[in-house]
């Protein structure tokens, strides 16, 4: 087995809106979530309220992350606090951002700095990404946070994981602003990647050397994953504009061959996905025809066509083709970010009342404590994710367990954190003796945190005990070292004791 790659990173990750506390109350400033917590619309309808309170006790947590071994911090900007009102720029809250990223540097460890972590300014508006002028506005702000935190920071994520906030917000409609259609979800993917490569371009003007990328949620339909990627490679390839269906075709062709043959629950969630977004809408009719159809067929093959009607009706609405071509860089990317939890698609649907960690679940989609635990797919989706020689960067990985009422429960399957650390470790050092070029893995997540609606949910190093005023516990929420288990691994993986895996 390998050793680590020259100046290969550990780190740890957090959010600002699931951390830092302070949104949407009174006379807090207020993000694209505030009506719809009020409303109840998210999770299990818990408000994000003091979440961790990471903006006043940033310290204190950054001081644990060294103490797991991290020698890299991965944390978001609220855009909410920088520009809380039309016009108004908050100059303490970028000062406090600022100060963050200088403790990070104190304490030797590589900030990367997301600049959108899903959230933007209330004043924004909830539908802000199917606006004509989000890429430019994102731009601005992109100029404005870089401008002030480029003393200590050269590490960027533009935009959190781009397809799952597509997929969450205008597609199943889950996240504000609530809307399920396949042709806005084009809308909104196409400014998302314009944001992206216009922030790219204004990073790079201001730090030439930057490291810039943006972050995909690995899922196994291509649509919802790697096609994002692809679209912002296709110049480093050599793609000519009227080739750029045709090419995308082929690349989708490769993705499935790379990674392992789906089950017969996932060929027929990518037949269903392929046809549907192609009919760009989401009739339940129109679905059950297209798993007839694949029924019918009975063949694999059937997810290999060309998904040329989706993608050329996005490129048509949208300037995204006039923004790939007019950049002056061939690829905005400077490494390739991906987020590997539960990957496969068809995993996440399941009966209601099914029994789970506390008592059963009655909801069709699986409880994150419930995900599917499998190490050994980082290295397929981390194979199948490289592109143009780029490093790649794990920037969120982790597992999930869950507490109700200050009372933990074990997952079902029996897996433990400090097991699943290394049984995932022992994966990313397979794939980086194979050439796979990783070089940097971010664990999500430092400690408990607010999970989009939902206390439950439990995925910290260090466990947060909610009931006894925030307590930060010595152990994860299921009562395991695992921030001990972290740091053990990493110190051994850098002198090179490959038996800390064992």
């Amino acid at each position: 087995m390998s050793t680590l790659p020259s100046g290969f990173h550990f780190g740890s990750a957090i959010a600002s809106f699931q951390t830092e506390g302070g949104i949407n109350g009174p006379g807090e400033p207020e993000n694209n979530f505030y009506s719809w917590e009020r409303a109840g619309l998210i999770g299990r309808k818990d408000i994000s309220g003091i979440a961790v309170d990471f903006w006043n006790r940033y310290e204190e947590y950054l001081d644990l992350a060294k103490a797991a071994g991290c020698d890299a911090f991965r944390f978001s900007l609220e855009w909410a606090r920088i520009q809380p009102k039309v016009g108004v720029i908050d100059d303490d809250a970028l000062s406090r951002y600022n100060d963050i990223v200088a403790a990070c540097v104190e304490r030797e460890m590589q900030p990367l700095v997301t600049l959108c972590h899903w959230t933007h300014p209330r004043w924004l508006g909830e539908d802000f990404w199917l606006q004509d002028n989000s890429p430019e506005v994102f731009a601005d702000y992109t100029r404005l946070v870089v401008s002030r935190l480029s003393e200590h920071c050269s590490h960027w994520v533009t935009i959190n994981e781009p397809n799952a906030l597509v997929m969450l917000s205008y597609l199943f409609g889950v996240f504000p602003p609530g809307i399920k259609s396949a042709t806005r979800s084009l809308e909104a993917a196409a400014n998302l990647l314009s944001s992206h490569i216009k922030a790219y371009e204004t990073i790079h003007e201001i730090q030439p050397d930057a490291m810039v990328t943006t972050n995909s949620a690995c899922a196994s339909v291509y649509e919802l994953d790697r096609m994002l990627i692809d679209l912002l490679s296709l110049r480093a390839f050599g793609v000519d504009r009227d080739d750029v269906c045709q090419w995308i075709g082929e690349r989708r062709r490769i993705w499935y061959d790379t990674l392992e043959l789906p089950s017969r629950g996932e060929q027929i969630v990518r037949a269903v996905a392929s046809k549907v977004v192609s009919r760009q809408h989401m009739m339940a009719g129109r679905a059950g025809n297209a798993v007839q159809s694949f029924l019918a067929s009975r063949r694999y093959g059937s997810q290999r066509s060309t998904p040329e009607s989706p993608l050329r009706a996005m490129l048509e609405r949208s300037s995204l083709l006039d923004t790939l071509y007019g950049s002056p860089y061939d690829i905005a990317l400077d490494m390739v970010g991906i987020d590997y939890y539960n990957p496969v698609v068809s995993r996440h649907i399941v009966l209601p009342g099914r029994k789970t960690s506390g008592g059963r679940w009655w909801l069709p989609l699986r409880s994150a404590w419930d995900d599917v635990i499998h190490p050994q797919g980082l290295y397929y989706y981390a194979r199948a994710n490289m592109t143009a020689d780029l490093p790649i960067w794990i920037v969120e990985n982790g597992m999930s367990t869950r507490v109700v009422r200050g009372q933990s429960f074990p997952r079902r399957d029996g897996w433990t954190r400090p097991q699943f650390i290394r049984e995932t470790l022992k994966v990313l050092m397979r794939s980086i003796e194979e050439g796979i070029p990783i070089e940097a893995y971010f664990h999500w997540s430092l400690m408990d945190n607010y999970e989009w609606g939902d206390y439950q949910p439990r995925l910290g190093l260090y466990g947060i005990d909610r009931e006894r005023g925030l307590k930060i516990l010595p152990t994860d929420s299921a009562g395991y070292d695992s921030a001990g288990e972290y740091r053990k691994v990493i110190e051994g993986l850098r002198r090179g004791d490959l038996s800390v895996l064992e």
